[in-house]
């Protein structure tokens, strides 16, 4: 394959050359069709980002992807996207995962779905050489999928047993049941929203960022994204401890305002400082520097081998066109009057 896609910088003139103007078209029209297909996917999830407190710092992604994509603006202007038609397969996966969450009523899969079919759309509209180039924007566009119910439960356990060592530790008497510990000061239950479920999915999605564009070794990856993982819950935890020792010496009615006071994004934002201030002296590159130039991803044999012959853009968008058909076919024989 002739590294004709490693060629030198485009000018200002090569900015809108056929190819890219190609790659824009298919991206817009087949956005279009898969908006029409999985609008109600992107209804839900922009009502979660917007009116549930643990979602809401997905309304940042968009932008994070902006920006990452803004980064790589030189080297995108060294290739010239091709459409690939091999990236339906990617399209058809995503959708049949659409398909299945839309047949079952699971939100998640559906939900993941429809991002997916949106992430392959761009896959097939560039080609492989150019979506090497912008992976990490690309693939980080899974984190508009709202997810974490799932481990609310076990997050509030957990609360509670941190939360219970530490008051008997203090010298408080206390015993737990469940998410419900009983002090001489009162009843003090770890509900769903004390979980601390919205910090820990926030901090794992800034922990992604940041170890794919500052960090190189993936032990410093692996260390990281366990100190975002581990700090946010015992943190968590911590807070509950101080909410019950301020109701013991101060009353119920301080230990509530401070509880509020504490627990919200100032909470989010000391742990995120506390985290990143450790880490900081280990950052291994700018942002800038993350993944992959125009000329590595010319020569990685990866690459070679995926692309393909050049293609005409129609083929990819009649592609996009039938498997939207195909599923819209499947889910309106066989899904569910509404999803729960």
């Amino acid at each position: 394959m002739p590294p004709d896609a490693a060629s030198p910088p485009a000018t200002r003139a090569d900015t809108f050359s056929p190819g890219r103007a190609q790659a824009l078209a298919i991206m817009a029209a087949g956005a279009a069709i898969l908006a029409l297909l999985t609008a109600r996917e992107w209804g839900e999830m922009l009502h979660q980002w917007w009116n549930v407190d643990t979602y809401s710092h997905i309304l940042l992604v968009p932008f994070i992807i902006a920006w990452l994509v803004a980064i790589k603006a030189s080297e995108l202007a060294k290739l010239i996207p091709r459409a690939w038609p091999a990236g339906l397969f990617l399209l058809a996966a995503a959708l049949g995962l659409w398909v299945i969450g839309r047949m079952t009523g699971i939100n998640l899969l559906a939900h993941a779905g429809a991002v997916g079919a949106l992430q392959a759309l761009v896959v097939a509209a560039i080609g492989p050489r150019a979506a090497f180039v912008v992976a990490l924007p690309i693939a980080f566009a899974a984190a508009l999928v709202p997810f974490g119910e799932e481990i609310v439960p076990p997050l509030q356990m957990v609360t509670a047993k941190i939360a219970i060592a530490l008051t008997q530790a203090s010298g408080i008497p206390a015993a737990v049941d469940g998410t419900h510990i009983d002090t001489p000061a009162g009843l003090f239950i770890v509900a769903e929203a004390c979980s601390g479920v919205r910090f820990l999915i926030a901090m794992l999605t800034l922990s992604v960022l940041v170890c794919a564009t500052r960090f190189v070794s993936w032990r410093r990856r692996a260390l990281f994204l366990l100190a975002a993982f581990a700090v946010p819950i015992i943190a968590n935890g911590i807070r509950a401890w101080a909410t019950i020792l301020v109701a013991q010496y101060y009353g119920a009615e301080v230990a509530v305002g401070f509880d509020h006071i504490v627990y919200g994004w100032i909470f989010f934002g000391i742990v995120v400082a506390l985290i990143l201030s450790v880490a900081w002296r280990y950052f291994e590159r700018a942002p800038e520097a993350y993944g992959w130039n125009a000329d590595q991803a010319a020569a990685n044999p990866l690459v070679r081998r995926l692309e393909s012959p050049a293609a005409s853009p129609v083929i990819v968008l009649a592609g996009v066109a039938a498997l939207v058909l195909f599923a819209s076919s499947v889910t309106g024989i066989a899904a569910p009057a509404g999803i729960g």
